[in-house]
Parts: structure tokens; C-alpha cells; sequence
């Protein structure tokens, strides 16, 4: 297990949500009571953390990238340098059929296909902490965007 910053900044916040809605691992987890402000306030601190770091990987940092232990290119080009602020991302849009890779896709896919071909860099873990980093950060930048799967 990876000791760095980032793991403990991570794990500190998902435990602080897990006490703040008072998680109970006998008990399954579900919305019955109305969330409060305090709650509501941790959730979005944590996510806004991973939108950070999500930003910081899309626009090519070299730092994160260690930290994370993922090669995102070899070539010199970040995400950032083809979708400026994760413009013609378009998230809303998947899973659809994607013509580059010639199959039915997630955004997901979609990433790592961007990571391997362009950026000739190494595919990443699709459950892994870049790429839900690398997935907020695209949809916090395409936020209010209507839903529209399979749309082209």
C-alpha cells in the first residue's frame, strides 16, 4: 500500500464522510434521513479534492503523475493540449459507439484510449484512483450538460 500524501489525504476524507453520516458496516447504507449540511459539505469536499487532482493530471502534472504512479504520455502532450478546460470531452454522451475504437464504449474506455494512442502513454487502471480523478475532473467541467447517451 502506497504511503504517500495523497493516499492519506484520500483515506482521511473517506473516513471523515464514512464517520460524518455515521456509517454503521452492519447496517446496509441508504437515504433514508435527508442529508445534512455538515454531510452535504464533507461530500463536496471530497469530490472537489479529486476534481483537483483530476485537473492536475489532465493538464500534464509531472508530480501527480508519480504520485499516482501512472504514465499518462510519452509524447509531451497532456489531455488539456487537444480539449482546453475538457472541452469536446462531451461525458454526457457515453456509453455510445466509439468510431476510433470501433466499439460499443465508456467514458472510461474512451480515456484510456486517449492515454494509449495519442499520447502513446500506458493504459490505466479503469477503477483506479487516476482515473476517477481523471472522470470527475471531465464531468465537473462539463457540469449542466443534458444527459444524452449514445448521442453523437
Amino acid at each position: 500500500m502506497k504511503n504517500d500524501k495523497w493516499h492519506a489525504r484520500a483515506l482521511t476524507a473517506g473516513v471523515a464522510v464514512l464517520l460524518l453520516v455515521g456509517y454503521d458496516s452492519d447496517q446496509p447504507m441508504a437515504h433514508k434521513e435527508p442529508h445534512t449540511a455538515e454531510q452535504l459539505k464533507a461530500f463536496e469536499d471530497v469530490f472537489m479534492e479529486q476534481v483537483r487532482t483530476g485537473d492536475l493530471l489532465f493538464h500534464g502534472d509531472a508530480a501527480t503523475e508519480k504520485q499516482l504512479n501512472v504514465k499518462l504520455s510519452n509524447t509531451g502532450m497532456a489531455c488539456a493540449m487537444c480539449h482546453p478546460f475538457a472541452s469536446d470531452t462531451h461525458p454526457h454522451e457515453f456509453p455510445k459507439f466509439q468510431e476510433q475504437m470501433n466499439e460499443f464504449a465508456t467514458l472510461r474506455d474512451m480515456i484510456n484510449w486517449c492515454i494509449e494512442k495519442p499520447n502513446e502513454g500506458e493504459k490505466i487502471d479503469p477503477n483506479g484512483p487516476a482515473m476517477k480523478a481523471l472522470e470527475a475532473y471531465t464531468y465537473y467541467s462539463n457540469r449542466n450538460s443534458k444527459l444524452d447517451p449514445g448521442r453523437h
